[in-house]
């Protein structure tokens, strides 16, 4: 991406990390040029055939392509005339999972056959916008920070990528008031809870900690101004909820035991912001890959299957730049269990809705197409 840039103080894995991005964005509009009007005409399975993961490494089998393309066909007709989808009353969060979705496949908002719904979503979310900054609705979202955080993480991905300069100019105003947002809703120990600090008597909890981490990522690899102090007092409200185990508990106020799901997702986060390395890190690594690695737990053992699984998926998938095997032993195993799942329309069912398991699963299955930064090694 054009707009991206790296902190001054990143690690030099860090640095290493985000040089390899701008190939990767210029591939992708490589590969939409390369599809032409006759793959657009034959449809998602010509686009399949131009914007496939690389082979070479080991990529997504052939096999899978059908069931993938099936999915994001299913997400694409599920998606409202106003650009959103909803489960549960969620339809900022929702939107922002499936429009990151369709857009992993390689569609932009301008070219690919999910172009008319990445831009419908992105007019959803931008029409979502308030203007203290938060994207979302207070007013029927008790949990409007999940539904921010996606959305800050989604626009940010689909920036660069924004050919028109007016819409390119209104997301960039949009995700600066929305970094500016989470900046203020951090609590003081330096988390987020289900609404901001002020609005939740400064509350704060794992799992919503994550999602304002990797959206304001996101926001800051894309040239938008993020203070380093709130990512350094995320960074240190995750080492400060770390267990001796290795996991992270719930929140600051409420540590008891160790949390798989937010374990895993707080890692996924701290690789985003370039901590590689280190003695907490390693600790959460281990920790991990003991409880998530080999996929024997069940359901019921932890919560929240899809959840851990979408954040896990992107510690592995990094962690496999250093051992290929690491990955694609855990990859297949992965795979074939969420394709076991899925049903006759490409959808998936589970907790908090089909939209919400389908877009999770399909960020999972296409990690190795390697469109967007904020999920590239």
């Amino acid at each position: 991406m054009g707009r991206e840039c790296v902190p001054a103080n990143a690690s030099k894995e860090f640095i290493v990390d985000r040089q390899e991005i701008s190939p990767q964005s210029i591939s992708r509009r490589a590969a939409l040029a390369r599809l032409g009007s006759t793959a657009l005409a034959a449809g998602t399975a010509g686009f399949a055939a131009a914007g496939a993961p690389r082979r070479a490494v080991g990529g997504v089998l052939s096999e899978w392509e059908s069931k993938i393309n099936a999915a994001l066909k299913w997400v694409a007709s599920t998606q409202s005339t106003r650009g959103h989808w909803n489960a549960q009353n969620y339809p900022t969060a929702m939107t922002a999972l499936g429009g990151a979705a369709l857009a992993m496949s390689g569609s932009t908002t301008t070219q690919g056959p999910y172009a008319r719904h990445i831009r419908r979503a992105v007019d959803y979310l931008v029409s979502m916008t308030r203007p203290n900054g938060l994207i979302g609705d207070p007013f029927t979202d008790s949990r409007y920070t999940y539904g921010h955080g996606f959305s800050m993480l989604f626009l940010s991905q689909v920036l660069g990528e924004e050919e028109d300069i007016d819409r390119r100019e209104e997301l960039t105003d949009i995700l600066t008031r929305a970094a500016k947002f989470s900046g203020q809703a951090q609590t003081k120990s330096g988390g987020w809870g289900y609404v901001s600090a002020k609005d939740g008597n400064d509350f704060d909890e794992g799992s919503t900690t994550i999602t304002q981490v990797q959206g304001l990522r996101g926001c800051r690899n894309a040239g938008i101004p993020v203070p380093k102090e709130v990512i350094d007092k995320a960074k240190q409200y995750i080492y400060k909820c770390k267990n001796k185990d290795g996991g992270i508990s719930y929140s600051s106020r409420n540590r008891g035991s160790s949390r798989p799901a937010i374990t895993a997702a707080a890692l996924a986060c701290l690789y985003n912001t370039g901590e590689y390395q280190g003695k907490e890190v390693e600790e959460m690594s281990e920790y991990c890959k003991k409880q998530l690695y080999d996929l024997s737990s069940g359901e019921g053992s932890f919560g929240h299957w899809h959840y851990t699984y979408l954040y896990y998926s992107q510690v592995v998938y990094r962690e496999g730049a250093r051992s290929l095997e690491f990955w694609t032993k855990y990859r297949d195993k992965l795979y074939r269990k969420i394709f076991s799942e899925q049903q006759a329309d490409g959808s998936w069912s589970g907790n908090i809705g089909p939209i919400y398991v389908s877009s999770c699963n399909l960020i999972m299955l296409q990690l190795e197409r390697g469109f967007l930064p904020i999920y590239q090694r």
